[in-house]
């Protein structure tokens, strides 16, 4: 078992913290959670902590938030305003070590050395401490957990403790805490039990085994309660105790359904493997996604850091063996948002996914698939057609962001982002767009995404109003920039129902030339006639977009420009968010942008924000923006890679990368993912520039004087290729499939397997192509 408990020996493959602090110690569980997909767990101690249980007092805080996760298990809680929440599940990994009597608490005693590990090669969590109790005894324990990437019903906890002395009558408790908080138990055994959900009826079932040898001898345990074993001994200095325990776990949407056969049969095989089985099952499946994912940089080791902690987080959050769920804003690290699901993963997540794991990347897509009669009711709801996407989604695809909370003074406030930040509807077609041109997916295609494609451009074109002015305009809409709310023609918004509607239409005409049959049955159950398409071309000619044909300079929303306008560098150094310090009345009647807004427009769609305007747009707004949102400065670091400017790119790129790697309080309530996937875009997308859109597969790389080499992976179309960037050149090999059309700075070439591609990047010779020598 202490070779399983090493970690990673290569440099820059794991994250440490050593200490314990009450202001850090939240923030370090959400950074070194775990996570499969379907399972999530917060990086909480296992051993020497008391009990979660006391109220909430304005004046305490938690000194730890341990919360264990199953995707897509929401309820009802009971909270004001009633909104759906994830539920936590039972905490599998707590145990207690009793002493001639007396628990083992941190807090009490010293704690000689405590040191914490994030594994990211292998995706398990690593601790070590040593404790020196008030009695004098010394132990000293170490412990791997994880959550199997392999077989994601499982998770494993290894423990080896040690004493130093002689004689301790030792009481080794392992349970599962809080077992059913906020459910109802409708089966309870040794090694199994099941709970449902009191409002929406679902039922999770979770499995337990544990063991404890001692020098090569098994206890045998006493089982007083279901999924409880409590091990007894007397200690000798020096002698090592070796516990495993394995959990499964199963989730059924419907209480007719009984998870308990499938959590069960789970552990069984896990059982029958052995927990060495399982924990090599679970690494090669990290190896091999890190060889699909990974990025290496060679010259800047801060951000290949940075970059190997975002794609471990990402890697974690997804799980292309379930499409009824989707990913929430802190994915299954933390309780912040309550697991809602915003337009974070479309926009932030899904080019990812899309590049190095396609069948993750469809799996979320069919998510707003089956979620599509939800999106219908909500436009229906708010007197439009088609399909207008909730703001805030849970397991349902109903709108699910709260219509008021209360604020300090106790008074209720308004929350507008639900009813008026519909920008959502595009930004789910962009992404089924965007899928399909890069894998080729034609069942997706044919079978989901052009149907999401027509009812969202249906929902635009009844949202673009004509008037008097001859124009179609788009009114009372909340853009990315959440600072200014209810506006007109918002930039963002308009240019991408644009191009939702224009989108559909080619789609239309595809689906019409290869399969006729489907397009015309499609047709006939949305009720989709000449008439309404040709209302459709009608809103592509006439919306507002706010674009200044004279200076090239889109106007963010109408009356953006005559707002007064602030220096926002002047609030560099406050630690509050600016709308906090200079209040909600001047922010609003102020050029101070939350997060990218027509700079996101830029990112998205460059064929309508060609270079020169893009510049000119991303000098005027990137000074106003206050970065208030995680999202932002990735964002903005990869515009400013695609513009050239690699300094501000980078800065932007670090700014991103601390939110969650240094240990700020604000993550306690779980990691901020769609921040590590702007980070990933700002390197792949920006600086590489990657573009897996076109009739090729396109490169025109920009790297900085910093970085000597960019090497990465992606899937395209059914291939696997390796690419790797220098400033000289850029290297390309075919791992797996057919032989593609490879585009580099402009000029396009053949690569075939066995016959790897140069691209020289040289004035000098032209950025002409030659073959790397065999």
């Amino acid at each position: 078992m202490l070779e399983a408990l090493q970690p990673t020996e290569e440099p820059g493959w794991v994250l440490a913290h050593e200490g314990y602090s009450v202001l850090t110690e939240s923030a370090v569980e959400s950074r070194f959670a775990l996570g499969n997909g379907f399972l999530g767990m917060r990086a909480s101690r296992s051993t020497g902590r008391g009990p979660t249980w006391a109220s909430w007092l304005s004046y305490i805080r938690w000194a730890s938030w341990p919360r264990c996760y199953v995707a897509g298990l929401f309820d009802i809680p009971n909270t004001e305003p009633p909104v759906p929440a994830l539920v936590p599940v039972a905490d599998w990994s707590r145990v207690r070590l009793i002493l001639d009597g007396e628990p083992l608490v941190a807090r009490e005693g010293e704690m000689l050395h405590g040191l914490r590990r994030l594994d990211m090669r292998r995706g398990v969590l690593l601790s070590e401490w040593t404790h020196r109790t008030p009695a004098g005894i010394t132990a000293t324990g170490h412990e791997l957990r994880l959550l199997s990437l392999a077989d994601r019903a499982m998770g494993l906890q290894l423990q080896r403790i040690v004493l130093d002395r002689d004689g301790v009558e030792v009481r080794f408790e392992a349970s599962f805490g809080l077992a059913g908080l906020g459910m109802e138990p409708v089966r309870l055994e040794d090694d199994l039990g099941a709970w449902r959900t009191e409002g929406t009826g679902k039922v999770v079932a979770m499995a337990g085994a544990a063991s404890l040898r001692i020098d090569d001898a098994s206890l045998e345990p006493e089982r007083p309660f279901p999924l409880r074993w409590i091990f007894r001994w007397r200690s000798k200095a020096g002698e090592v105790a070796e516990f495993s325990r394995l959990v499964a776990v199963a989730r059924a949407d419907r209480s007719a359904e009984d998870p308990v056969p499938r959590a069960a049969a789970a552990l069984e095989r896990s059982t029958s493997a052995g927990w060495r089985a399982i924990l090599e099952g679970h690494e090669a499946a990290w190896d091999a996604h890190w060889s699909a994912s990974g990025i290496c940089i060679e010259g800047d080791d801060d951000l290949q850091r940075a970059l190997r902690f975002a794609v471990y987080h990402l890697t974690s959050a997804a799980n292309p063996n379930d499409d009824r769920v989707s990913i929430g804003a802190r994915g299954l690290t933390g309780d912040a948002y309550f697991g809602h699901v915003f337009w974070d993963t479309e926009t932030y997540l899904l080019p990812f996914y899309t590049a190095v794991w396609p069948d993750a990347a469809r799996a979320l897509l069919m998510y707003r698939y089956h979620t599509l009669p939800g999106a219908r009711a909500k436009a229906e709801l708010c007197g439009y057609r088609g399909a207008l996407y909730p703001w805030e989604s849970a397991d349902t695809g109903i709108e699910t962001t709260p219509e008021s909370v209360l604020g300090p003074d106790g008074k209720p406030i308004e929350i507008l982002t639900g009813k008026m930040e519909h920008h959502i509807s595009a930004d789910v077609a962009y992404a089924v767009w965007q899928y399909w041109r890069a894998t080729g997916d034609d069942g997706f295609f044919r079978d989901a995404g052009a149907e999401i494609l027509l009812e969202t451009a249906r929902f635009w074109a009844s949202r673009a109003v004509g008037e008097a002015d001859g124009r179609r305009h788009i009114r009372q809409v909340i853009g990315p920039d959440e600072y200014h709310e209810d506006v007109d023609d918002n930039a963002f918004t308009n240019v991408m129902a644009r191009w939702n509607i224009a989108c559909a239409l080619e789609s239309l005409d595809l689906l019409r030339h290869r399969w006729p049959d489907h397009a015309c049955a499609l047709q006939d159950k949305l009720a989709l006639d000449d008439r309404e398409l040709d209302d459709w071309r009608d809103a592509i000619a006439r919306i507002v977009t706010g674009l200044d044909p004279t200076t090239g300079l889109y106007e963010q929303f109408a009356g953006f420009h005559a707002l007064k306008q602030l220096n926002v560098a002047d609030y560099a150094d406050h630690a509050l968010p600016i709308d906090v310090v200079i209040g909600r009345e001047q922010t609003q009647g102020s050029q101070v942008i939350k997060q990218a807004d027509v700079v996101a427009l830029i990112a998205l769609l460059p064929e309508a924000v060609p270079e020169r305007r893009a510049m000119i747009n991303f000098r005027h707004y990137e000074p106003r923006c206050a970065h208030g949102s995680s999202l932002s400065a990735a964002m903005h670091a990869r515009v400013a890679a695609r513009l050239g400017d690699a300094d501000m790119a980078l800065r932007y790129m670090r700014e991103t990368a601390s939110l969650d790697l240094d240990p700020d309080p604000n993550s306690a309530g779980g990691i901020r993912i769609a921040g590590l996937g702007g980070l990933w875009q700002a390197a792949i997308l920006g600086i590489a520039g990657l573009n897996l859109v076109g009739e090729t597969l396109e490169l025109d790389p920009k790297l900085p004087p910093s970085w000597r080499r960019l090497s990465f992976k992606v899937r395209w179309r059914g291939r696997s290729v390796g690419l790797s960037v220098t400033a000289k050149a850029v290297e390309a090999t075919l791992i797996e499939g057919d032989a593609l059309d490879v585009t580099v700075a402009g000029l396009t070439r053949n690569l075939e397997a066995r016959s790897p591609l140069r691209v020289d990047l040289s004035s000098e010779a032209a950025r002409g192509l030659a073959d790397v020598d065999a």
